[in-house]
């Protein structure tokens, strides 16, 4: 997943999958928000105009990044902070 905003346009997209899929349909899901679908009908992304006042005012993103498979501290050359 990827999410983009840009400030000037007060446009928000979240990409699922991979950035750049031809989008094959759009349907529009409440006033400004849109959902983007591929020629086999999965979920490309989700695209809301004006952002901002969508979603209740200044926006803001933080990222947690979870590991898929712990190191373990044992592992020869690995280090842990």
């Amino acid at each position: 997943m990827k999410i983009e905003y840009d400030p000037i346009r007060d446009l928000l997209y979240i990409y699922f999958g991979i950035p750049g899929k031809k989008v094959a349909e759009t349907v529009t899901i409440a006033p400004g928000v849109h959902a983007d679908f591929s020629t086999e009908g999965k979920l490309v992304g989700i695209e809301v105009i004006d952002a901002s006042e969508v979603l209740g005012g200044k926006l803001e993103f933080g990222v947690e990044l979870t590991p898929l498979c712990p190191a373990k501290a044992e592992e020869p050359g690995v280090s842990l902070p």
